[in-house]
């Protein structure tokens, strides 16, 4: 039960990523929500620029939530193993890097079975490398946190005070 509360968000992110690689997060779904938006900001945007900004919204897509999921399941795998991964942190992060890779390359797999979706090694790819940026985003969090360095400075403990009646 104790592992499981660590577990959880990694099998919730992973529902909806899943989520969107059905026929929900598709292209001519997402359309409806950013071409609005595009056209609000700029009113006489051409055909091939909403194009543009709608394929590098959904990539970014992309590369958030694998960064996020990688993030979730480092810190599954940290606080499971505690002990163990303490000693070894670089291994903790390439195993979330591993887990994250083969749900990213399962997900494409399964939009290949979804109409209207594809399936690409590319975004395979930029999954791994959202999985990396939260990986690395993380470790860089940890070394600025071990460091001191504002704003990620320990508290200092005051001593009690003790008060005489």
């Amino acid at each position: 039960m104790h592992t499981f509360k660590y577990w959880l968000p990694v099998a919730l992110w992973m529902g909806i990523i899943f989520t969107m690689s059905s026929d929900f997060g598709s292209a001519a779904h997402t359309s409806r929500i950013i071409e609005p938006l595009v056209l609000w900001i700029k009113p006489n945007a051409t055909g091939e620029e909403f194009e543009l900004v709608h394929l590098l919204v959904r990539k970014c897509g992309h590369l958030s939530e694998y960064a996020i999921l990688a993030i979730l399941i480092l810190r599954a795998i940290k606080r499971s193993r505690q002990q163990f991964y303490a000693r070894l942190p670089w291994q903790a992060a390439g195993l979330a890097l591993l887990v994250a890779a083969v749900y990213a390359a399962t997900d494409e797999w399964h939009q290949s079975f979804v109409p209207g979706r594809t399936a690409t090694f590319g975004d395979v790819l930029i999954d791994c490398c959202g999985a990396l940026v939260g990986l690395t985003f993380m470790s860089l969090y940890g070394l600025l946190k071990s460091a001191g360095i504002p704003p990620f400075k320990r508290p200092v403990r005051q001593p009690a005070t003790q008060t005489g009646a």
